[in-house]
């Protein structure tokens, strides 16, 4: 898909990791609670992107792997049971009631199944997965373009984000979200993942739907996605950074 959009140039900011074994959202969070972690991440960021962008276009694609080389283990890092009834209600009866909200700074807002999503056509990849804890693994997933279903929904003009709502709490009650810009939503690896090596996505990986945007580490890949928002801006939503880790001060582009 072709996006149309001028894209702003964002700063962008890298993921910092939580302790081993502690059960929290998707992402890593441990060393964000120092004081000098984000300013460390913060110092960096500058230098960070300006070699990135000398030595990677955001339309490059992410390498691609063979079944040969798929990890014997994909971990199901961060929150893998979302403390939320609703959530719980429609895992006990497979998402049949699940739909996909899609709305905000579009023409045509749209409402999609589980069964409906899985009818349009799909892409299928073998990436690798980037914790900013210091582990990979290499996953088969497969899903629907994000960008087809933006074109299907038509942004407006003043749109230049996409936000991901999920179904995941912290606990303190907030939801987590994500967020992505019109070069990252567009590109042709970037999906709504609802299968992980050949078999229906499991709830602790994100079900019924997650975000693959293989060219940023897996914070960035939101799991338990309820509903899409296209906005001009993040001021309104949450701590207005973009996303649940951007608001505690990681970085908005993580991008590898």
């Amino acid at each position: 898909m072709t996006n149309n959009h001028r894209i702003d140039r964002r700063r962008f900011l890298a993921g910092a990791a939580q302790a081993a074994g502690l059960l929290l959202l998707a992402g890593c969070d441990n060393l964000s609670r120092s004081e000098w972690f984000p300013r460390l991440l913060g110092g960096a960021e500058g230098l960070t992107r300006r070699a990135q962008r000398l030595l990677t276009s955001r339309k490059a694609m992410a390498k691609e792997y063979t079944e040969a080389e798929l990890s014997p283990v994909f971990p199901a890092n961060g929150n893998n049971d979302p403390d939320n009834p609703d959530y719980q209600a429609m895992a006990q009866n497979g998402f049949a009631d699940w739909k996909l909200q899609i709305g905000g700074l579009v023409q045509h807002p749209a409402s999609l199944s589980l069964a409906e999503l899985r009818a349009l056509p799909a892409r299928t990849q073998i990436t690798r997965h980037d914790c900013v804890e210091g582990w990979s693994a290499i996953g088969k997933w497969k899903g629907a373009p994000l960008g087809m279903l933006l074109s299907l929904a038509q942004p407006l003009p003043a749109a230049r984000y996409v936000v991901f709502h999920c179904a995941d709490p912290d606990e303190d009650d907030q939801a987590y979200y994500e967020s992505l810009d019109f070069e990252d939503a567009y590109h042709p690896q970037t999906i709504l993942a609802y299968e992980l090596n050949d078999h229906t996505l499991p709830v602790a990986h994100g079900a019924p739907i997650r975000l693959r945007v293989e060219r940023q580490l897996g914070y960035k890949h939101a799991k338990y996605v309820m509903r899409i928002e296209l906005v001009e801006g993040f001021e309104s939503i949450a701590g207005g950074k973009g996303g649940y880790w951007e608001d505690q001060g990681y970085e908005w582009y993580a991008g590898i």
